[in-house]
């Protein structure tokens, strides 16, 4: 794959610890306590949770899904790994704390020495997006992988904004499509309420990558451009409520999945259009956000198609019992877990889900 002169050159020749293999008495669970962004209480200054990710990780203990000792620990992306998609350039812009206090919406971080922005945002940040490639490894290995952290839908390869400051969905793509032979085709599903503009200026002129959006059509970030890049977009009004969305959800997920096989699914799975989200705008119910992801993987799991899930914006404190529930009940639906991999196992198919709780995010005029 052909990359950008600014990027030195740099993609699969490049070692990396992100596709390392991970023991298989692990679960394909991948988290870090270093998601969680706090910092003398400016991350309180955005919507976003920004220790939701811990949260899930901690309704999953107290149900006995998962403890310390099973779970994958998630790794730094280096600036290697982001150079497969990012310009230089617009990774030495990070070095500013202006450009940073703009990309996250949090205005005093550009009154902070650069250092510290550093260490106490990006590095989560690059964490959750070693995660997401690292999930990526595990989709190709096991029935189902899930973790909280990720989704930054809003950054591309030389732009961020909405709380996203790396392109975590489109590095795991291209990781697979220069690493993994016979990985050609994917389709992103993208549940989040906030259109995914991101990814899609990344693969606006890539047909190996097949983009379903689902999105308010009122709401951040309107680009018009980026919408040239999906191939089937359905833009909800105000208010939309579980019927009509659920109606849309499978419908559209069938005939996405029908028109093209991907070798990978991302689903990016936002808890924004939980009713009363400040910037989502719509109306779901908590049973309809279960039973949308449960839509999905089943969708998935019947043409045997991998699917990695990271859950992207939601700015509600209930969206991580809301995120926890959802896994719970993939687990009991036997499309998560080690039944779900026994089961696929014996079948010969490959399907693996990468469930990542997310990161991104927008403020009130700009969200994931």
């Amino acid at each position: 794959m052909a990359h950008k002169e600014d990027n030195d050159g740099k993609g699969s020749s490049h070692c990396t610890e992100l596709h390392a293999s991970i023991p298989r008495t692990r679960l394909p669970i991948v988290y870090h306590p270093d998601y969680n962004i706090t910092f003398m209480g400016l991350e309180k200054l955005h919507p976003f949770d920004a220790g939701k990710w811990g949260k899930v990780i901690h309704f999953l203990k107290e149900e006995q899904f998962v403890t310390d000792g099973n779970i994958v620990e998630a790794r730094e992306a280096t600036e290697e790994d982001l150079l497969v998609v990012h310009t230089k350039r617009y990774l030495n812009r990070l070095k500013w704390s202006l450009a940073v206090a703009t990309i996250t919406e949090i205005p005093p971080l550009m009154c902070l020495p650069n250092f510290l922005v550093q260490r106490k945002v990006l590095r989560p940040l690059r964490t959750q997006t070693g995660g997401t490639i690292m999930l990526m490894t595990l989709t190709l290995s096991r029935w189902i992988s899930c973790f909280p952290g990720g989704g930054f839908h809003h950054c591309s390869s030389d732009r961020g904004g909405g709380f996203c400051a790396y392109a975590d969905i489109t590095l795991a793509i291209k990781f697979l499509f220069e690493r993994v032979e016979g990985i050609s085709r994917a389709t992103i599903i993208d549940l989040d309420a906030h259109q995914g503009n991101g990814h899609e200026r990344d693969f606006l002129d890539d047909g190996r990558v097949y983009i379903m959006d689902v999105y308010n059509r009122y709401i951040y970030p309107g680009d018009g451009y980026a919408k040239r890049a999906i191939n089937r977009k359905v833009e909800l009004d105000w208010g939309t409520e579980d019927s009509e969305y659920l109606q849309k959800v499978e419908l559209h997920t069938e005939g996405a999945l029908n028109e093209v096989h991907p070798d990978i699914l991302v689903y990016n799975a936002g808890t924004d259009i939980l009713d009363g989200d400040p910037l989502g705008g719509l109306s779901i119910s908590p049973q309809g956000i279960v039973k949308r992801d449960e839509i999905l993987f089943r969708a998935a799991r019947r043409r045997g198609i991998p699917i990695l899930m990271v859950t992207s914006g939601g700015y509600q404190k209930k969206t991580a019992r809301i995120i926890a529930d959802s896994i719970l009940n993939l687990h009991r639906q036997g499309l998560i877990g080690a039944e779900a991999l026994e089961g696929e196992e014996s079948s010969s198919s490959l399907v693996t889900c990468l469930m990542r709780a997310s990161g991104s995010v927008g403020s009130t005029s700009t969200a994931v």
